[in-house]
């Protein structure tokens, strides 16, 4: 049996566990970590703090720091309300094409991994190679950052990881981050012939966002020198407005949904404390005056630390010399890269299938590009 046929199998495999993030990952998991133990891993399954998702850790080689974590999430997007045309967690062929959910984001990565598994068993390596699967990626990046914090507190210092998002074999430096909130105004309600009496949440909830605006636009002048980001700076967009039940009647109840996508961690902290204090220091004393148990609450949905273009990166570097690529570029969307990037890892994004059919029905990867991530893969040792 080939590796392209070990791994084909393994995707099968995958692809049966539904990993939704809404549900668990737990039967997925325990697989794996089966998988691995029977080549030789040093296998970990780090569990949430309610039992019902777990991260996987494992590593072949040496003891010690330094080697290359090979990161994948086990999780995928609903397929609710999607017209697929055959089961979606089950794999389908054709015409060189694997069809099911997750197939390339990112189970495909996952599948080439654990194929090469037995590989790195039967070889003296004189590095780590660490295997890295996480839950909760589509909603938040929950697990990824619950693993990072293990590995921190157990003093685990990888030199490299790459992540294997869908970036057809592409080389990926960099990414800006994704801050997602929703922010929550509880007024007063009362009559819309006397304002004065009440406190309204619309209201307030209007003030919020325009200084959210205003925010938006001093993120401008704050692009770093050179970003090669577009556009270049920070951006903030109010995803939705919500309140108010009648046409005379106070707003009780608001809420604002929006979201803010940095190109350095900086300006994260500069947006959530600007915020923060706006709605701490004005808007809630003035609701307070009138209704002393007025509340603004943020209810953070995920935030998905950046992840940096840096000039010396060594897991780019190697990546690059193993595919004979000379160009590395930088996505829109957000991975766990940051992440890994904060434990001191030097990172890159490569992986095998194409964002464009992520989330989508008839999600798919081609056989090639499973092909190309063995190839790489097998390079490594």
């Amino acid at each position: 049996m080939t590796r392209l046929d070990t791994a084909r199998d393994i995707l099968a495999t995958l692809i049966a566990f539904p990993t939704v993030s809404s549900d668990s990952n737990l039967d997925m998991i325990h697989w794996m970590a089966d998988y691995l133990e029977r080549h030789f891993a040093r296998v970990e399954v780090l569990t949430n703090a309610d039992g019902t998702k777990a991260n996987l850790f494992a590593t072949i080689g040496p003891e010690g720091d330094g080697g290359i974590v090979l990161s994948g999430h086990s999780d995928v997007v609903p397929v609710a309300e999607q017209d697929w045309s055959s089961d979606p967690f089950e794999m389908r062929e054709a015409d060189g094409l694997l069809f099911g959910r997750g197939t390339c984001d990112m189970k495909g990565f996952i599948a080439c991994a654990l194929a090469m598994a037995p590989y790195y068993a039967a070889r003296d390596l004189d590095r780590p190679i660490h295997f890295a699967f996480t839950h909760d990626e589509e909603v938040g990046c929950l697990g990824a950052a619950d693993l990072i914090a293990a590995l921190e507190a157990r003093g685990v210092k990888p030199a490299m990881a790459i992540i294997g998002e869908p970036t057809e074999m592409r080389i990926i430096e960099g990414h800006k981050g994704c801050c997602e909130y929703t922010t929550r105004f509880t007024g007063l309600e009362g009559h819309g012939s006397d304002p004065d009496q009440g406190v309204n949440a619309a209201e307030y909830a209007v003030r919020y966002v325009s200084r959210l605006l205003e925010i938006r636009e001093e993120l401008k002048t704050r692009a770093p020198e050179g970003s090669a980001f577009e556009p270049p700076w920070t951006t903030l967009n109010i995803g939705g407005v919500h309140g108010g039940v009648a046409h005379n009647v106070i707003v009780g109840k608001a809420e604002v949904e929006w979201e803010f996508r940095p190109v350095v961690n900086e300006d994260m902290d500069f947006v959530k404390s600007e915020i923060e204090a706006y709605a701490r220091d004005v808007l809630l004393p003035a609701m307070q005056k009138v209704e002393p148990r007025a509340r603004i609450q943020t209810e953070v949905i995920g935030e998905v630390a950046g992840f940096e273009p840096m000039e010396r990166n060594a897991a780019r570097d190697l990546v690059m010399k193993l595919t004979g690529a000379n160009t590395a570029g930088l996505v829109p969307f957000a991975t766990e890269a940051g992440l890994f990037q904060s434990l001191g890892c030097d990172v890159v994004v490569c992986g095998p299938g194409s964002i464009a059919q992520a989330h989508k029905p008839n999600e798919f990867v081609a056989l090639d590009q499973l092909t190309a991530c063995l190839d790489l893969l097998d390079r490594l040792i």
